[in-house]
């Protein structure tokens, strides 16, 4: 006989930052992650697990996942408007229980990816080029220590198929692997010092300071989601990055306050501008990849106001 259903206000408290953790980690949006979060414990309430006397979190996980499944599929199907970038989050030491990850599963497999890493903007871009399927048993396998058998129940399928959509995932993920983006404090530090300098060639319109901070392949994308001006396409080269950076410091608003904080595991800008206007975005976030030499390899700049919406306005 089943025991008494427990408390679903404690089993969100619980809960909540696991599945948090996973959502956004499925899809790269911490909006469509707290949507996903919201749908999950309300299907607890309306469908719980036929045996409330156990651990809730592996039907937790199972609901989650395959809620994030489908919410890729339908975004995939709608497109999107310029570069897709994940939703910024806070990663400062103080406040990390969102991101906190950890597994009911027995391990039997060391976690490829660490759990700060899994929240770099470097490694959700990289999860881009894989198929829901294969993101979700990634995620499982590689960040969250599922066992092959553990995957497959929480994804409906055969343990071979399991297997199979592991290997190609990592596959995919090669040219990431060889580049990988682990957010030390060695990073941390280096990314810090070129940012900041960064901006100051930026805040003085020099186009041969910024060019001497990008590397020749540099690559920018920005993020407005159609709601504000941003380039369509990426922009990439050294000058054409460096010259597009000093205009855009130019023509940009005044800037009510800017700050440097540790975003997905990174410093990163974030800028809030005095001056309204449908055209402009009120805020901004801006994040650079800095490579072996401590140039600037890539810059991305998140601009849509859904994407912004788990930052704290403090």
């Amino acid at each position: 006989m089943n025991r008494p259903a427990p408390d679903l206000e404690q089993l969100f408290r619980d809960e909540r930052r696991f599945v948090w953790g996973l959502c956004y980690r499925m899809t790269g949006c911490a909006a469509d992650a707290d949507d996903l979060v919201q749908e999950t414990f309300v299907r607890a309430l309306q469908s719980p697990p036929a045996r409330t006397d156990e651990p809730w979190r592996p039907w937790l996980a199972r609901v989650a996942v395959n809620l994030g499944r489908d919410l890729l599929r339908r975004r995939r199907r709608r497109g999107y408007t310029g570069p897709w970038l994940p939703s910024p989050i806070e990663t400062a030491e103080e406040s990390p229980p969102a991101y906190e990850i950890s597994s009911d599963s027995t391990p039997t497999t060391e976690g490829r990816y660490e759990l700060m890493e899994s929240v770099s903007f470097a490694f959700l871009l990289a999860l881009e080029a894989l198929t829901p399927q294969q993101r979700a048993v990634l995620l499982l396998r590689d960040v969250f220590d599922y066992s092959v058998r553990d995957t497959a129940d929480a994804l409906g399928v055969s343990e071979a198929n399991v297997k199979t959509t592991h290997h190609r995932a990592r596959r995919a993920m090669r040219a990431y692997d060889r580049q990988r983006c682990r957010p030390t404090a060695s990073l941390q530090a280096r990314t810090r010092e070129v940012l900041e300098r960064f901006l100051g060639a930026m805040v003085g319109q020099d186009v041969a300071s910024i060019e001497s901070l990008l590397a020749d392949g540099v690559r920018s994308l920005s993020d407005g989601g159609g709601e504000f001006a941003a380039a369509r396409v990426p922009v990439l080269g050294r000058r054409r990055v460096a010259r597009l950076c000093a205009g855009l410091a130019r023509h940009s608003p005044p800037t009510t306050r800017f700050e440097v904080r540790l975003i997905n595991g990174l410093p990163a800008l974030v800028a809030d501008f005095r001056v309204r206007s449908p055209r402009f975005s009120p805020r901004l976030v801006m994040q650079c990849v800095v490579d072996a030499d401590g140039r600037i390899a890539a810059l991305y700049t998140v601009l849509a106001s859904r994407k912004l919406s788990a930052l704290s306005l403090d």
